[in-house]
């Protein structure tokens, strides 16, 4: 193999090895100016849109110890790579796929599973992590605001009993 290919192959590797997932697309008939929207979109959420040839892909992903995607490694093939969240690039690209009819999704490695379409999407219909991580935040919070709510209001109560004969003038029974 020629070394600018290994080096190529050892660039994808890399960026491979330091994302968390994987979406691998078929862009056939993307114009420029809708790969550099959907590129524009992604930048947003951290991720990146490249287009890679099938066989560097397949042996840099082979050399990450990755699972095999051998039968969906066919056509033009771009591969989506991102940083951290990958429900807010699903989600960007199943919006652009709604508005424009591509690029088509074929098949995604998610913590090195391998997510087929319909795994994609129902990841794209998940709310961002900022939101998930506040929805889990507000469920760690409610026991304890329960408790403490519990605790006071016995409290609260015979304050309540304490001021009502203080009004009446009258001296609690003991």
């Amino acid at each position: 193999m020629r070394p600018e290919k290994n080096l190529i192959i050892s660039e994808i590797k890399s960026r491979v090895d330091k994302t968390p997932y994987v979406l691998l697309t078929d862009y056939t008939g993307m114009q420029v100016p809708q790969f550099n929207e959907l590129r524009n979109r992604l930048s947003g959420a951290n991720a990146e849109l490249r287009v890679v040839k099938n066989t560097l892909l397949r042996r840099a992903l082979k050399d990450s110890n990755l699972p095999d995607l051998e039968s969906y490694l066919h056509g033009q093939s771009a591969v989506v790579l991102g940083d951290s969240d990958v429900s807010a690039a699903a989600k960007i690209i199943k919006n652009f796929t709604a508005e424009f009819q591509k690029p088509k999704l074929k098949v995604g490695i998610l913590d090195k599973a391998v997510l087929d379409v319909a795994g994609i999407l129902a990841l794209a219909d998940l709310p961002s992590k900022p939101v998930l991580q506040a929805k889990l935040l507000g469920l760690l919070q409610a026991p304890a605001s329960t408790l403490v709510r519990l605790i006071n209001t016995p409290a609260s109560q015979v304050a309540q009993v304490l001021k009502a004969y203080s009004e009446k003038g009258e001296q609690p029974a003991a």
